[in-house]
């Protein structure tokens, strides 16, 4: 990996891929004739600079950072992609928004939380298999959820858009040529991809909930709202500290379960899907100034 070199991500959305470093992001997406239309922006305001590179704050800004980039990203490639016209600083819809994200913390944080205490309550568990209990429900709803929607074919296309992003990632981190030919080769798994950011999280939270004893509902729903930016953080160090050193053993062996779950959420893509993620990420190069703007396909 070329360690100079800053630290890319992204995100797939709809016929199309976002790629960003702390700096820029693009979105390219493929429209219904067939060309790959960009959008690129530098990256400005309070949540870059030293608060985005302080240990422990870092995780909580990102999170925040990637969530408003990526529902913009997936607003603005629904309208190219359904023919028509795009504007990526349109108005969001902070109503949506708002009500999924909180919809998520419900069925994915909180809903688990009140099944271990059941369990506690009702069933007679010890506070420790109670943790368990709820860890292992949280863990089935998100596989789950994954599982279930990747039978859309919709969804299917971002898993693959996301199988995209990622090999076109590793390419670059390998200093190979970036053609479709040559990013198909590698893996469509990523160690620091966002579902792997989930998995992490629910593991800390398993760990970190064991150290409460038995509390009344209301309080352990508290405790798990008031500790979802500690364990964002530390999920996000984790990552980062495993992504820079997969070249160690036992650090591939730690992240053998984030890489499996992945199979989940990305598919192999074709070769347009990887002609947009390569014109994305030459795209957020050249926004960076370290690059030529080059497409990877004629239409674009």
């Amino acid at each position: 990996m070329q360690t100079e070199n800053p630290i890319y991500g992204g995100q797939a959305v709809i016929e199309g891929v976002m790629m960003r470093n702390a700096r820029a992001m693009a979105v390219a997406v493929r429209n219904p004739d067939g060309k790959i239309e960009l959008f690129t922006q530098t990256l400005t305001g309070p949540l870059r600079g030293r608060i985005a590179r302080t240990p422990f704050v870092r995780g909580v800004v990102g999170l925040v950072d990637a969530f408003g980039l990526g529902v913009r990203s997936l607003m603005y490639s629904a309208s190219v992609a359904g023919g028509e016209e795009a504007d990526y600083e349109g108005s969001l819809a902070w109503g949506t928004m708002a009500i999924s994200l909180m919809l998520g913390i419900g069925l994915f944080f909180l809903l688990p939380a009140a099944l271990g205490q059941a369990g506690e309550e009702w069933v007679g568990l010890s506070v420790g298999a109670g943790n368990l209990l709820e860890g292992f429900a949280r863990l089935g709803l998100v596989v789950g959820y994954i599982w279930a929607i990747g039978f859309v074919p919709d969804i299917r296309r971002i898993y693959g858009y996301h199988g995209a992003e990622h090999k076109t990632i590793h390419a670059f981190e390998a200093d190979a040529e970036l053609t479709p030919e040559s990013v198909a080769r590698f893996p469509r798994e990523h160690p620091r991809c966002g579902t792997a950011f989930l998995l992490v999280v629910i593991v800390l939270s398993v760990l970190i909930f064991a150290a409460f004893g038995p509390l009344p509902l209301l309080w352990r729903l508290g405790t798990r709202l008031l500790l979802l930016p500690v364990l964002a953080s530390l999920a996000y160090e984790y990552l980062r500290l495993t992504g820079r050193n997969m070249h160690i053993g036992f650090v591939r062996l730690l992240v053998r379960p984030t890489l499996a779950l992945q199979r989940l959420t990305t598919r192999d893509p074709d070769d347009d899907m990887l002609a947009v993620a390569i014109s994305a990420f030459t795209a957020v190069r050249a926004a960076d100034g370290r690059v030529a703007a080059v497409h990877h396909n004629g239409k674009s």
